[in-house]
């Protein structure tokens, strides 16, 4: 247990590595942007050089911008989905999360161990340019996701008497 937490025993390492895997944010813009912690940019520039240097994030030259880098998960960042998918399990039974922000762990938990496994693939193919699977099980997290978020109730304004 101590060598895994070495590689990435921190809150934000494992936060970077949720956002390129279930956001699809492969690039420093984009984690940086859509951050729904709030990353502060010099944290976000470390966790990516340790998380490439560890060997579980590849950094690619963007081919539209020489000094940007498109980020990859690695095999062994890929082999987390099953772990990650105990741990928001996990943190949907023991706290108090929003539907919108825990609908992908509520799925990827009903759907195990096979799911996760269709989950590997795809991103083996995103990733690390394997043959594209039959199933896409990003869609299928993003869709719920995406309509969890339209069904969220717009925030209230305080109104002026």
């Amino acid at each position: 247990m101590n060598l895994a937490l070495e590689q990435f025993g921190d809150r934000w390492s494992l936060i970077v590595i949720r956002d390129v895997m279930f956001g699809n944010r492969r690039s420093y813009g984009e984690l940086l942007a859509q951050s729904e912690e709030g990353i502060a940019s010099n944290i976000l520039a470390d966790r990516l050089k340790r998380l490439t240097a560890s060997g579980l994030l590849t950094r690619t030259p963007d081919p539209n911008h020489r000094q940007k880098g498109i980020y990859s998960l690695t095999e062994p960042a890929i082999q987390l989905v099953p772990l990650l998918s105990h741990m928001a399990a996990w943190g949907r039974r023991h706290t108090q999360p929003s539907r919108e922000l825990s609908v992908r762990a509520e799925l990827l938990e009903k759907g195990g161990p096979e799911l996760w496994d269709a989950f590997m693939a795809e991103l083996r193919h995103l990733h690390l340019g394997k043959r594209r699977p039959a199933r896409s099980v990003f869609g299928e997290l993003q869709a719920a996701y995406e309509k969890a978020m339209a069904r969220k109730p717009a925030p209230r304004t305080a109104g002026r008497r």
